[in-house]
């Protein structure tokens, strides 16, 4: 069987790459792969994201219909970005119905505050790709209730996110890293990691860390990730200054691995969600690290015990300094937690179990024995 695999590739930063790249290699221990074919294979694998990464795959996706990986469930604001505001508004509608063009409108028109405002996360716009592919293959539940609702006949499958495994790292380097960014032998290191956006709660994270400085002076909170923008920055340069806070941009793999060998806790929270799961929350986890999450049915399969759950709402400030400074606290409840977080990995996110998994809905889709040509109906992105 050849698999054709489309998704973003390094050097694009971006956890889908990594991810499709890892997905490939264990794959290819069983099927023929092609990364981003222009001629067919015996079966299509997209793997599609909330970003315009992903705009020419989405477009193949539609025409050369195969198994779609949805590793965001909201592609909202790929179409906010990928389209102009008559074709927005018409895919809406298609997903929605006529009586929402008027909010359709609406939603175009104040697109600016589409990262935060919730009502842009209440409409998926996931109809067309779900209905169009063999199968669709997502990582939770929630993202597997908002398929169904937009394509209650398509063929919806959920597969654990992979682990993805990361380079080695040097105890001595790790204990050079901390003392670099100033932490002391028993203090506690928090980490955030990954593309630095208002959905991460990083006002929240960062007044939530002021308030544990306070009893916990010596606690340090490293921010790593490039911001989603300039502006967005500079709204919070008050707290990146402020003392016990270290930064550091994109890290390339390896000072990930490095840097997350360094942490002691991993702050992962999200909200609005996209219905996705996080990769990075899935490595420190996997690496033996307590993760501080938001409460949802994004994280809903993580065990109460191998993680932290903190809700969205007026409490998540407070409820986040109280953890933070519990674990700051107490390093042997950060190690209880952290074993049973690899545990929990280790037996739901193994990466050969997950292309078990993945090979099973490929072969079917496979044998279905559909001809992916482009569909007059469907519509298409404009070339723009």
């Amino acid at each position: 069987m050849t698999v054709g695999c489309h998704a973003p590739l390094a050097p694009a930063r971006t956890g889908v790459a990594d991810y499709a790249a890892a997905l490939a290699r264990e794959l290819g221990r069983h099927a023929e792969i092609r990364i981003n074919p222009s001629r067919p294979c015996d079966v299509e694998l997209y793997h599609l994201g909330n970003n315009q990464l992903h705009r020419e795959i989405y477009r193949r996706a539609l025409e050369r219909p195969g198994v779609a990986v949805l590793h965001d469930a909201v592609l909202q604001h790929f179409f906010l970005g990928a389209l102009d505001e008559e074709d927005y508004v018409a895919e809406f509608v298609y997903n929605y119905g006529e009586w929402y063009r008027g909010l359709a409108r609406e939603l175009w028109r104040s697109r600016s505050r589409s990262a935060q405002d919730p009502r842009y996360f209440r409409y998926p716009m996931l109809r067309r790709i779900a209905e169009r592919s063999l199968a669709v293959v997502i990582h939770n539940p929630v993202a597997a209730r908002l398929a169904a609702a937009h394509a209650p006949e398509a063929r919806i499958v959920e597969i654990p996110h992979l682990d993805l495994p990361l380079p080695p790292t040097d105890p001595v380097e790790v204990t050079r890293l901390r003392e670099r960014l100033g932490v002391a032998p028993h203090a506690a290191l928090f980490g955030i990691f990954g593309y630095l956006r208002p959905a991460k709660r990083l006002a929240v994270i960062l007044r939530a860390f002021q308030r544990v400085r306070r009893q916990a002076p010596e606690c340090v909170l490293l921010v790593a990730g490039r911001f989603e923008s300039e502006e967005f920055e500079r709204s919070l340069a008050p707290w990146l200054r402020a003392p016990g806070l270290r930064r550091a941009g994109f890290l390339p793999l390896g000072e990930f691995a490095l840097h997350a060998a360094a942490v002691d806790v991993c702050l992962n929270l999200r909200y609005p969600a996209a219905g996705e799961i996080s990769g990075i929350a899935i490595r420190l986890m996997g690496m033996g690290k307590p993760v501080i999450v938001t409460s949802g049915e994004e994280t809903a399969r993580f065990p109460e015990s191998a993680c932290i759950r903190i809700d969205a709402g007026p409490a998540e400030e407070s409820m986040l300094a109280h953890y933070m400074l519990w674990l700051a606290r107490d390093a042997a409840a950060r190690r209880r937690i952290g074993a049973l977080a690899a545990a929990h990995i280790a037996r739901e996110h193994d990466p050969g179990r997950c292309a078990e998994r993945y090979l099973e809905v490929l072969r079917q889709a496979a044998a279905q024995g559909r001809v992916a040509t482009a569909n007059p109906s469907a519509r298409r992105l404009p070339a723009r």
